[in-house]
């Protein structure tokens, strides 16, 4: 589990700063500060943010970050913020990382401890997607979940096959319950919490859900969960081979948890992913 407040410590800093897309007067202060601010900006091509800049009188330096770049781009990136910079990476038009490069820089960037922080305000959906170092190329808004635990089960079964990132709003009271509730019926995925968006305390807490309901004290303020899609399984082994494994172990006198770390063992399926293939066959 990692737990990051943004405004909150010494780390250098990748703000994702949202652009126009069409209407300058579009432009926020927040992101017209940010730009004039951070030691560089990345930037897909200079001749379309180059207009921008200069219409906002913004003399930061830019350079070149896209999807023909990407990986050569996101490590000169890495130690730019390495050697004590500020970065702004944007898109020639809308939001980084939506259907645009980013998410590679972005995922660097957490797992070397730097700040990444969304600038927008407009959407908590794409700002709580676009910092938090899963996957973007495809996603889906759930929203709020249902008040009744049968319509709670229905809903997350329905979407448990998506792989596909999966957003929710919550509040904060039922945070506890939503997280049990998501891995009981998704599996012991890969999520982040993002609280409180572009306030003062804004915080990202990543991790799989179990060690996040181990650790988690209360929290406060507006809360998006975004979830790891589920991942495809191997071919090698398909989901019904899987389970006669398990439950041949289990025959053989295993509990139904050893059974399953036994054979995610011997197959090198993750254990989460077995996991979730049984318990989906068994429910069902």
């Amino acid at each position: 589990m990692k737990r990051v407040s943004n405004f909150n410590n010494d780390n250098n800093t990748l703000y994702i700063v949202a652009t126009p897309i069409g209407n300058l007067n579009e432009m926020s202060p927040r992101a017209i500060d940010v730009l004039k601010n951070v030691d560089i900006i990345a930037v897909e091509d200079t001749r379309v943010t180059g207009k921008l800049l200069k219409h906002f009188e913004i003399d930061t330096k830019m350079i070149i970050h896209h999807k023909h770049n990407e990986n050569a781009s996101t490590d000169g990136i890495i130690e730019l913020l390495a050697s004590g910079k500020d970065v702004a990476l944007v898109s020639d038009a809308g939001y980084p990382l939506i259907s645009d490069p980013g998410h590679t820089l972005v995922s660097k960037a957490i797992h070397n401890d730097f700040n990444v922080v969304p600038i927008s305000g407009s959407s908590a959906v794409l700002n709580a997607l676009v910092a938090s170092g899963l996957a973007t190329d495809a996603f889906s808004f759930v929203g709020f979940l249902p008040l009744k635990k049968s319509e709670i089960k229905a809903k997350l079964e329905s979407i448990s096959d998506r792989t596909d990132t999966l957003i929710f709003y919550e509040a904060p009271h039922r945070i506890e319950a939503t997280l049990k509730a998501l891995e009981t019926y998704l599996g012991n995925r890969s999520i982040v919490i993002a609280r409180e968006i572009t306030k003062r305390y804004e915080e990202f807490i990543r991790g799989n859900i179990s060690a996040i309901i181990e650790n988690l004290s209360t929290i406060k303020g507006e809360v998006v969960i975004v979830v790891e899609g589920k991942k495809i399984v191997d071919e090698e082994f398909l989901p019904v081979d899987l389970v006669q494994m398990v439950n041949d172990q289990i025959s053989g006198g295993m509990s139904r948890s050893e059974a399953i770390k036994f054979v995610a063992k011997d197959t090198k399926v993750k254990r989460n992913d077995l996991y979730q293939i049984y318990h989906n066959d068994f429910e069902n």
